[in-house]
């Protein structure tokens, strides 16, 4: 089981998994969902390597392996720190 942090929030996701529920419920905003709007911009402070590789979408928006969009995101495993704009 893979866990994340967002900011001070604690949540315990499958490896593999998205974690929009969990990320929506820390008050990342959504607009979309499709990694369009960018309303759900974090910054990674740790563990980015834990993460699926940018998308398109990401790679389209100037994004980084510490600036993401949390509706891309996976976690592959392992723990993430996040931090919300």
């Amino acid at each position: 089981m893979a866990q994340i942090f967002i900011d001070e929030e604690k949540f315990t996701v499958e490896d593999g998994a998205s974690f929009n529920a969990q990320a929506e419920s820390a008050g990342i905003p959504f607009g979309c969902t499709e990694g369009i709007c960018g309303s759900c911009r974090v910054e990674v402070k740790e563990g980015e390597d834990n993460l699926n590789d940018l998308t398109q979408e990401e790679i389209d928006m100037g994004m980084s392996k510490t600036e993401r969009l949390a509706c891309q995101c996976k976690i592959k495993s392992g723990i993430v720190k996040f931090t919300y704009w």
